[in-house]
């Protein structure tokens, strides 16, 4: 059980990730966010990349705070899915 949780969890966390990708590449091409799928992409990844812009301006039409997002979610991931790690080996489930 607790390796498909694990799995389960690397999932989720990679699916996002290309999401947060996915928004980044998109916001490129100002007709990606007329879409359907655009608009659900912006709905999911907005409330994260939020945080961020309150605390990097942008430089000119150069916005960063989408790149230290990125850079500061794979650090979390791998701290979030090594505490999971940790706590399925506590709990004897790994």
């Amino acid at each position: 059980m607790g390796p498909i949780i694990l799995q389960i969890g690397q999932y989720i966390y990679d699916i996002y990730y290309w999401v947060i990708l996915i928004s980044i590449f998109g916001s490129w091409f100002p007709q990606f966010y007329a879409t359907k799928a655009g608009i659900w992409i912006k709905k999911l990844v907005d409330p994260y990349l939020n945080i961020f812009r309150r605390f990097i301006p942008p430089i000119g039409m150069l916005d960063l705070s989408p790149i230290i997002a990125l850079i500061a979610y794979r650090f979390i991931g791998i701290f979030a899915l090594e505490g999971l790690r940790q706590l399925l080996q506590i709990t004897g489930l790994l």
